[in-house]
């Protein structure tokens, strides 16, 4: 099952007591910061969760998949999530 936003925001609400409304905004406080910061080309590291990191991939060929077609893919930044080791432990049970 994918945790989805308002799922968040509920829990938020739930466990800090705070209305629905505030956790919804602090929600989207943090996650506006975090895309502010990325936009930047800064990398967001939250202890013990793990770290986003901009990168640039180079410009390489490619092929439309639908005719078949060589192409080149232009060179674009993607956003990597690289897991803290306390997360990963966690996640296997350790």
């Amino acid at each position: 099952m994918t945790l989805r936003k308002a799922q968040i925001v509920d829990r938020i609400r739930e466990e800090t007591g705070m209305t629905r409304n505030e956790s919804f905004e602090t929600v989207e406080s943090l996650l506006d910061f975090i895309k502010r910061t990325l936009e930047s080309g800064e990398d967001v590291l939250i202890s013990g969760f793990g770290k986003f990191c901009v990168r640039q991939k180079r410009e390489r060929n490619g092929r439309n998949p639908a005719t078949g077609d060589k192409l080149i893919i232009a060179p674009r930044k993607v956003v990597r999530f690289q897991y803290s080791r306390k997360l990963r432990e966690k996640i296997n049970g350790k």
